[in-house]
């Protein structure tokens, strides 16, 4: 079983920055397939990025690509979102998932952590 717990959020003005972290922890030492995922105001959740096992490939929805970073370190149990040039529209509740494979849906992922707010304003 494993747990995940983000951190990074916070209110940063638009073409800011902000680093997400997500640390995963449990019973069993094991690496996964991680995924970042957000849900803004009166809208669904939406994938933003994954990331495989090892950290060779990484997917990005359109919105995000070119501003975006996702990057893992695996001795640290660690995945982390690196966000830059920030729009209103990216403000979310950004969650963190883990997985056994590489997916754009939510439904590919065994774990998930509670979320943590990003709020980017005008």
């Amino acid at each position: 079983q494993v747990q995940l717990l983000e951190s990074g959020g916070g209110l940063v003005q638009a073409g800011g920055s902000l680093r997400l972290s997500c640390a995963a922890s449990g019973h069993t030492p094991i690496s996964y397939t991680m995924g970042w995922f957000r849900r803004a105001p009166g809208k669904d959740r939406e994938f933003v990025a994954a990331i495989s096992l090892t950290g060779g490939n990484t997917e990005y929805t359109d919105s995000v690509k070119g501003r975006f970073t996702i990057s893992r370190d695996n001795a640290k149990n660690t995945v982390y979102l690196q966000m830059n040039s920030l729009k209103p529209d990216d403000t979310a509740v950004y969650y963190c998932a883990a997985g056994l494979i590489m997916a754009l849906i939510p439904q590919g992922y065994d774990y998930w952590g509670r979320g943590t707010q990003v709020t980017v304003s005008s």
